[in-house]
C-alpha cells in the first residue's frame, strides 16, 4: 500500500511576518534563477518569486503586507485582487 502526500499549503503559519515585519525567503523556491518576469506590484523584472510563485520584489510583498495585514494573514496576495483584471484596465 502506497501513500499519497498530502498537497502542501501555500501559505503555512508563520510565513507572514507581522505588519512591518520582513519575510525569509532565504529558500531556493523564492529565486527564480532562469527567468525575470514583472513584479505583480511594480512592474519591474524581478527573479524572486512569492510564496505562491509569483513574481515578486521581497520589499514590494513586505510592502504590501504592511499596508494589507488582514488580506496577508488570510494567504492572499496583491494580484489575487486582481484576478479578471489585467494591469493597465483603469477604466471603469
Amino acid at each position: 500500500m502506497t501513500r499519497t502526500q498530502a498537497k502542501k499549503p501555500p501559505v503555512e503559519p508563520g510565513l507572514i511576518p507581522a505588519p512591518g515585519g520582513l519575510l525569509d525567503w532565504r529558500d531556493a523556491r523564492h529565486f527564480d534563477r532562469w527567468q525575470d518576469r514583472p513584479c505583480a506590484l511594480c512592474d519591474q523584472p524581478t527573479p524572486m518569486r512569492s510564496h505562491a510563485g509569483e513574481p515578486a520584489h521581497k520589499s514590494c510583498a513586505e510592502s504590501w503586507i504592511t499596508a494589507n495585514p488582514v488580506e496577508a494573514r488570510l494567504g492572499r496576495f496583491a494580484s489575487d485582487a486582481q484576478v479578471g483584471r489585467r494591469r493597465g484596465d483603469d477604466h471603469a
